[in-house]
C-alpha cells in the first residue's frame, strides 16, 4: 500500500527546494565576486611589485640603462599558497635582466595586466612601460611581472567556502523554522484527528475542536455528514422497532390461528408443519432484530454483576423441552452461584444461541452440556457436546464467524443462520472472550465464552 503523502513533509521539501535554488543562484554569484576580488587583489600586488622594479631601473655612466632588483619587490608577492614569480626588463637594446621567454602583457598603455601561460602553469602578468630622461634623450624600458595563481585560486575558494557554509547554514536555519512553523500550523489538525480517533465507532455527534479558518470548512462538512449519517441511523432504529411490532404481531396472530384450527392425527400434520415454519420465522425475525439493535447503536452496554450459574440453569431450563423432542441430552455443570461483569439479557441470548445451536445440529441422543466454572478474576461459560468430528474446513469456517474482519462461513455444514454472528457481536459488546475447540476424544465441539468476574 503507497504511503500516504505528508503535509508537513511536502510543505519541508518545496521550502527546501525553493533555498536550495536561491542558495545555488546565490553561491554562482559570490563566485563570479570571489574571482573577481581576487584577481583585483592580486593585480594590485603584482602591479605594486612591477612599480618597485621600475623604480629601481636607472641610467649607469655609460648612459646605458642598469637595474638591480630589490628583494622587496618580490617578497611582496610571496603567500602561504608557494606561488612562483616570473619577471623580466627590457631596454631599447632587448632583455636587460630576468627570463627571457616570459610574455609581456601588451605595451598597449602605461600599465597592462593579462592571464596567460608559463611554463604550462597559469599565469597573472602584469606590465609596466616607462621612460628614463638622460643628456643624450629618453630610453624607454618595460617591467614585466608574473605570478602563478594558486594564491588567487585560493582567495576565490576560501571565500566562495565561506560563503557556501553561510547559505547551508540559512538553508537547515530555513528547515528548522519551516518544520516548527508547519508543526504549530498543522496542531489543529493532529487535534482534529485525535478527537476522531477517540471517538467510538458510533458516536454521531458534531465535533467540535478549535480550527483555524482554512480548517473551518472541510470541518463544516464533516459535521454536516455526521448529521446526516446520524439521522439515517435513526431511521434504521426506527425501522427495527416498527419492524418488530408489525411484523411479529401477524406471527403471533397466524399462530393463535393455527392452534385454534385443531391439530391433525399426525405430529407431521399441516398444521403442525405450518406451526413449526411460523416458529422459525419468529426465530429469524428476532435474530435479525437483536443483530439490527446492536449494530445499529453500537452503544456498549452498562456492565453489571450478573449471576452467569442462574442464567445459565434458565436457559438450559427453557431449551429443555425442545432438546428432548429432538432426542438430545441437555443438562447443567457447574456452581450454585458466579458472579460476572456483564448485561443480562444479551448474556442470555448469547448462550441461547450456542445452546439452540448444539440441539439443533447435532445428531440424536448426543449430550450437550452447559458449564459455568471459576477462574481467578474469571467466570467461563462452556457448552460442550459429543456430536460427531466435524471436518477441518467446517471446523475452520466456524472459527471464521466468531473471528472478527475475517470472511464468515457456514454454521455447521448445513444451515447459514444468523446465530454464530450475533454470538460473535453480542460477545464483542459485553468485552467478553469467545473461543472454539474440538472435545477431549476429538469429537464434538466446546464453545468457551470467558467473563469478567465481580469484584
Amino acid at each position: 500500500m503507497e504511503r500516504p503523502a505528508s503535509l508537513r513533509r511536502s510543505i519541508l521539501v518545496w521550502l527546501l527546494l525553493a533555498t536550495a535554488a536561491i542558495g545555488v543562484l546565490a553561491l554562482v554569484d559570490t563566485r563570479i565576486e570571489a574571482l573577481r576580488t581576487a584577481r583585483e587583489v592580486s593585480d594590485r600586488v603584482l602591479t605594486g611589485s612591477a612599480m618597485a622594479i621600475a623604480e629601481a631601473v636607472s641610467v649607469d655612466a655609460t648612459g646605458s640603462l642598469a637595474v638591480t632588483i630589490p628583494y622587496s619587490s618580490l617578497d611582496m608577492l610571496s603567500s602561504t599558497a608557494q606561488d612562483q614569480v616570473f619577471y623580466r626588463v627590457d631596454g631599447p637594446q632587448g632583455l636587460l635582466t630576468g627570463y627571457d621567454d616570459l610574455p609581456q602583457a601588451g605595451n598597449t598603455g602605461e600599465i597592462a595586466l593579462a592571464d596567460g601561460s608559463y611554463r604550462d602553469r597559469p599565469v597573472r602578468i602584469a606590465t609596466i612601460l616607462r621612460e628614463l630622461t638622460t643628456g643624450e634623450g629618453t630610453l624607454p624600458f618595460t617591467v614585466t611581472v608574473a605570478e602563478t595563481t594558486r594564491a588567487r585560486d585560493a582567495l576565490a575558494r576560501s571565500i566562495l567556502t565561506r560563503s557556501a557554509l553561510r547559505i547551508a547554514g540559512l538553508i537547515l536555519g530555513a528547515a528548522i523554522v519551516a518544520w516548527t512553523a508547519a508543526t504549530y500550523a498543522l496542531r489543529p489538525l493532529d487535534r482534529l484527528s485525535r478527537s476522531l480517533v477517540g471517538r467510538s465507532a458510533h458516536d454521531l455527534t458534531p465535533i467540535e475542536t478549535p480550527a483555524p479558518a482554512e480548517l473551518r470548512p472541510v470541518l463544516d462538512a464533516l459535521n454536516g455528514f455526521l448529521a446526516r449519517l446520524s439521522q439515517a441511523m435513526a431511521a434504521l432504529q426506527n425501522f427495527a422497532s416498527n419492524a418488530n411490532h408489525q411484523i411479529r404481531t401477524p406471527l403471533t396472530v397466524a399462530r393463535t390461528q393455527v392452534a385454534m384450527a385443531g391439530k391433525p392425527t399426525g405430529p407431521t400434520g399441516p398444521l403442525d408443519k405450518a406451526d413449526q415454519a411460523l416458529v422459525r420465522i419468529e426465530r429469524v425475525l428476532e435474530q435479525i432484530l437483536i443483530l439490527a439493535r446492536i449494530e445499529a447503536t453500537g452503544a456498549a452496554p452498562v456492565l453489571r454483576p450478573v449471576d452467569v450459574a442462574a442464567l445459565a440453569r434458565s436457559v438450559t431450563a427453557d431449551l429443555l423441552p425442545k432438546a428432548v423432542s429432538l432426542r438430545r441430552d441437555l443438562g447443567y455443570d457447574g456452581p450454585d452461584r458466579a458472579v460476572a461483569l456483564s448485561e443480562e439479557v444479551l448474556l442470555g441470548e448469547l448462550l441461547r444461541n450456542l445452546v439452540d445451536n448444539a440441539i439443533t445440529h447435532c445428531p440424536a441422543d448426543t449430550m450437550v452440556t452447559v458449564q459455568v466454572s471459576l477462574a481467578p478474576g474469571e467466570v467461563w461459560l462452556t457448552v460442550t457436546d459429543t456430536g460427531p468430528r466435524l471436518p477441518d474446513p467446517a471446523f475452520g469456517q466456524l472459527r471464521d464467524r466468531i473471528a472478527p474482519d475475517r470472511t464468515r462461513g457456514e454454521v455447521r455444514t448445513r444451515t447459514r443462520g444468523l446465530g454464530l454472528h450475533i454470538v460473535a457481536e453480542i460477545a464483542h459488546a459485553l468485552q467478553a472472550e469467545i473461543a472454539l475447540d474440538r472435545g477431549e476424544t476429538g469429537r464434538g465441539l466446546v464453545w468457551t465464552v470467558r467473563l469478567a468476574a465481580a469484584s
